[in-house]
């Protein structure tokens, strides 16, 4: 390969140069490649690198420093709820990133001999998010240790999703689906609002408690949090449900729903309803438990594959699965 481009880079010098440097990090090595060679294979002058990158390094961080720069701005002067302007300004990091150099050397980071610099640069990333998020979360009030523990749930959530991201085909899959995901594991670390409900909690009466526990907890997939028993033999298991949401529903939206999920039979007046990776597959490991099918899966108009059984306790329960956009 010629390593003179020919003439100035066509459009944008800033491309030109991190699509050669990654030429060359896969022909030569990270360590093995210098600025010089960067500079001549994008056919700019060494001082005109520095034009647009600081380092090597920058080459491939520089897009995703100049969101979380954002982000740092937008956590420093928001006025809403922490929680929620934690949230928002994640979330906004990831609109329209469009693969780059760092998605490029994730994937190839064995041949580029990138793995202990992108080790290294990532926490380095993740620390930035997590102060910014640390601090605005202690300036509404947060405790400094659970403010510094959330943070660093953010921080990691943004660059495991953006690795998950490259690793998945940063092409073919959405950036912001995954950053969506990774946040609402990370936001269960926030401190919420004084005065706010910190835990949704359904009780239910299980007069047949051991198998109903069985069930929900090694069928189901609900790993038991706590378990308590007082005299009497008396028992309770808390089992975790990931994240919870109180949805309320009128009668007019109850019966759309029953039209679209079971062809009109009547839902009970409360219904679990459980987000699963597979609907299709869940349904069958759940009724092989003894779980009864009400309405067998299917996808709704909201992209969601949707299905109703009645499970031990007599719970009704439907499972859906997110598909997300068309």
């Amino acid at each position: 390969m010629n390593d003179q481009r020919a003439g100035r880079p066509r459009s944008s010098s800033r491309d030109v140069l991190a699509e050669a440097a990654c030429e060359l990090f896969l022909e030569r090595g990270f360590d093995a490649t210098t600025i010089a060679d960067i500079a001549r294979r994008a056919g700019v002058s060494r001082s005109g690198f520095f034009n647009y990158f600081a380092s090597k390094s920058d080459i491939l961080w520089s897009g995703l420093d100049e969101r979380i720069a954002a982000l740092e701005e937008s956590l420093t002067h928001d006025g809403s709820d922490a929680a929620d302007a934690v949230r928002d300004g994640v979330l906004a990091l990831a609109e329209g990133f469009a693969p780059d150099s760092l998605a490029l050397a994730i994937v190839n980071a064995g041949p580029m001999g990138l793995e202990d610099e992108l080790e290294r640069e990532a926490a380095l990333r993740r620390a930035r998010i997590g102060r910014a998020v640390a601090d605005r979360l202690a300036r509404s009030g947060a405790d400094r240790v659970h403010a510094e523990v959330s943070g660093a749930a953010w921080g990691g959530a943004v660059v495991g999703a953006i690795q998950e991201w490259a690793h998945s085909g940063a092409g073919r899959t959405s950036l912001g689906g995954l950053v969506l995901r990774a946040a609402d594991v990370a936001a269960r670390t926030t401190p919420l609002r004084a005065g706010t409900v910190h835990q949704l909690r359904v009780v239910v009466q299980a007069p047949e408690f051991e198998s109903t526990l069985a069930f929900y907890r090694d069928v189901v997939g609900m790993p038991q949090a706590e378990a308590y028993e007082a005299p009497g033999g008396a028992r309770v298991a808390i089992l975790d449900a990931g994240r919870a949401t109180l949805e309320i529903a009128n009668l007019a939206q109850v019966a759309f729903i029953d039209a679209v999920e079971t062809d009109g039979a009547a839902s009970d007046r409360i219904r679990l309803a459980m987000e699963v990776e597979d609907t299709a597959g869940t349904v069958d490991r759940l009724t092989g438990a003894g779980a009864r099918v009400e309405a067998s899966a299917r996808e709704t108009p909201w992209r969601s594959v949707n299905a109703r059984l009645r499970g031990p306790a007599d719970l009704q329960l439907t499972l859906f699965q997110e598909l997300g956009p068309a």
